[in-house]
């Protein structure tokens, strides 16, 4: 690592998102996790637009790209309408 003020101050701020963005990418997959496991079909639809805007959030950060976002919400989509 350079011995730069800009380069150690880069460096502190990329550890500070890395952690942020990982910390909202498994907070995400929790909850999609959960969103799976659901049974009934008002908790479920209930818990989908929470999740849906999770994931629109993670791919705003470029944590996620947009296709697999748009992928996620697709598949947790007709997952919820097939839950009778």
């Amino acid at each position: 690592m350079a011995n730069h003020k800009a380069t150690k101050k880069d460096v502190r701020q990329s550890r500070k998102r890395n952690e942020r963005n990982r910390y909202y990418g498994k907070t995400t997959r929790n909850a999609i996790r959960d969103l799976k496991k659901l049974t009934e079909k008002a908790a479920a639809d209930e818990k989908l637009s929470d999740v849906i805007s999770m994931i629109d959030k993670l791919a705003k950060r470029n944590v996620i790209h947009k296709n697999k976002a748009a992928n996620l919400k697709s598949k947790l989509s007709k997952k919820v309408n097939a839950i009778a």
